[in-house]
């Protein structure tokens, strides 16, 4: 009976016409799907991804040992690679894996509130720019240029210097300097969206310009948009790590991998695996997001070749 079951869903799933809306939507989901699987990379990137996240949820049950307490200082300090220590032990006797497991916490915590903070505000400023255009756009697309001429992370130095340092400030100021590109790519597809007949049409029947672009020009932004910031996530990392390696990001004894590279690079000859092991970390994860963002610009660019 399941056997015969599957065929009959993936058959309604791909039917040529959809009988609702709602079977024409699942069943434009379920070919992204299968386009997105078709990607090794992408599914690996997707893996990485995951793992990530499971591991940030369930960091208590993974990690062997408390990620800020120590050993005994005279017998577990430096520790190299072993089986209770797989990525050895800190001079503070602590137990790296353990640190980087919960330091995957911290990691997807500011991935996910600059995400949650950039995007919209970028998407704000280039529908508007675009959909308006004139004195609007200039002013807008102008501020957004003065953004972009100052390298990420030198941008988000300035401003954790003036908010001072901590997690909570590096969050803020690195989602201050990663929407000016969302901002751009939201204004260049609105460009392209906004003289279309079904926007005219929308327009005549009355409906205001907040609702037009929020209804109908946010909605055909989003892919392009979540595309970047899947992109993106890559370096909004490193810039996380390297405020940290820096002392501006989570401060010690957060186990947040920029840091744990700042205290173990005194180490560095001597006993590598202190530092190398959080750099594994954010090499790993970084390698991960840019696969999936690969991938996803390959199923939702709508410019792509079927």
């Amino acid at each position: 009976m399941s056997a015969a079951a599957t065929p009959s869903r993936r058959d309604w799933l791909l039917a040529d016409r959809p009988a609702s809306p709602a079977q024409a939507r699942l069943g434009q989901a379920y070919r992204t799907w299968l386009a997105f699987r078709a990607n090794r990379l992408a599914m690996v990137g997707l893996a990485i991804v995951a793992a990530l996240v499971g591991m940030a949820l369930f960091a208590d049950l993974i990690a062997p040992f408390d990620p800020l307490r120590g050993g005994d200082l005279r017998t577990a300090r430096l520790l190299p690679p072993s089986w209770t220590h797989p990525m050895g032990t800190d001079d503070q006797a602590r137990d790296i894996f353990s640190r980087v497991v919960h330091g995957s916490r911290l990691t997807l915590l500011v991935v996910t509130l600059v995400a949650v903070i950039a995007t919209p505000i970028g998407l704000v400023i280039g529908t508007c720019a675009g959909y308006f255009g004139g004195w609007v756009d200039t002013v807008l697309m102008r501020v957004t240029d003065i953004f972009l001429a100052f390298p990420r992370l030198i941008l988000a130095l300035a401003f954790v210097a003036a908010l001072g340092p901590g997690i909570e400030n590096a969050v803020i100021a690195i989602a201050i300097t990663s929407w000016p590109p969302y901002a751009r790519l939201a204004r260049a597809e609105t460009l392209t969206i906004r003289d279309q007949d079904y926007i005219a049409a929308i327009r005549l029947q009355g409906a205001s310009s907040p609702r037009i672009i929020w209804g109908h020009v946010v909605p055909l932004c989003l892919s392009s948009v979540i595309v970047r910031v899947t992109l993106d996530m890559a370096g909004i990392i490193l810039t996380a790590a390297g405020l940290g390696f820096l002392g501006l990001g989570a401060q010690p004894p957060q186990p947040e991998w920029g840091a744990m590279i700042a205290s173990g690079r005194r180490f560095l000859i001597d006993f590598w695996w202190v530092a190398t092991m959080p750099g594994i970390a954010i090499f790993v994860v970084s390698l991960g997001f840019n696969l999936l963002g690969d991938g996803l610009r390959d199923v939702l660019d709508p410019k792509a070749a079927s």
